[in-house]
């Protein structure tokens, strides 16, 4: 049985558990309860991480899987992960990495060829058309605000302070006081201004929010993003992606996105040269010289 035909037959997990409940034994009644009271957690684990957890053995999980109307374990796991594939992702792919069995060396190397082949996917799949709109967006606007979360907020960070010098204002949410106050700022963003959504897996539902409300008040939206299904793909005016692997250190190639478009816009700043150049006489006191 398939995991999507077993969806069609007996609905999502909680509801298998619910029809079956009364007619399960002692011990699948333990197993039924975590399940739904850790049903993300429970959509992480093995059979043994499950068995160990609840206090059971390897077959009566299995059992416990073949009275709900699975095959056996696997079937039940499939369906129990339905929904969260994109926050389980990750997760999935560290469990894959360790099972390899690989040293640190090989991970290492692994992991910079991935980087490599999603930096040419993502060079490849280049539109200019949309990159020359995205500068321009970001080179017109009266103000500039961009909002990330999790370690999108300090990509943010690096995006504010590589824009800083060639456009009026610039702000991002990362050190503010949560979405509420960042949606307080954004109600006065007219379409005059912009807002940068920068999302990638795991999506925060907060930057969909904001997006939202932004989106409500034609407040033009530019997003950075992996992929058409992104949340805040189809709210965006401008959407630039970014190929990334479904890993913890996918950070990397969202970076030198944002670096490249960085870059872009210094270029077709006006006077980019003189601002460098004052912005380095200024920094002078804190710059080390070396010895003289």
């Amino acid at each position: 049985m398939s995991p999507k035909k077993s969806k069609a037959r007996g609905g999502s997990i909680n509801e298998r558990i619910g029809q079956h409940y009364s007619s399960l034994s002692k011990s699948h009644k333990i197993t039924a309860d975590y399940v739904v009271a850790n049903s993300f957690r429970a959509a992480t684990m093995s059979i043994d991480e499950l068995a160990d957890a609840v206090g059971i053995s390897n077959a009566t999980a299995n059992r416990f899987a073949r009275a709900l109307g699975f095959d056996g374990y696997p079937q039940f796991r499939a369906e129990l992960v339905s929904g969260f594939e994109t926050m389980l992702a990750p997760i999935e792919e560290l469990r894959s990495e360790i099972s390899r069995a690989s040293s640190s060396s090989e991970v290492i190397s692994r992991s910079l060829a991935d980087d490599i082949a999603n930096l040419e996917i993502t060079r490849r799949e280049f539109r200019p058309e949309m990159c020359e709109h995205a500068v321009n967006m970001i080179l017109e606007a009266d103000r500039i605000y961009i909002v990330g979360y999790g370690a999108s907020a300090y990509l943010g960070g690096i995006m504010c302070h590589a824009l800083t010098n060639y456009c009026d204002s610039v702000q991002t949410n990362i050190g503010t006081g949560g979405s509420a106050q960042v949606s307080r700022t954004l109600y006065k963003f007219t379409e005059r201004d912009l807002v940068i959504a920068i999302s990638f897996p795991r999506y925060s539902s907060d930057v969909v929010t904001l997006v939202t409300q932004a989106k409500k008040r034609k407040v033009p939206i530019l997003a950075l993003t992996d992929r058409p299904a992104s949340p805040v793909a189809a709210m965006a005016d401008i959407t630039l992606y970014a190929q990334t692997k479904p890993q913890f250190n996918s950070e990397g190639i969202v970076l030198c996105l944002i670096e490249a478009i960085c870059a872009a816009v210094a270029n077709q700043s006006e006077a980019s040269v003189d601002i460098a150049a004052e912005t380095t006489e200024l920094m002078l006191p804190w710059l080390h010289h070396g010895k003289k």
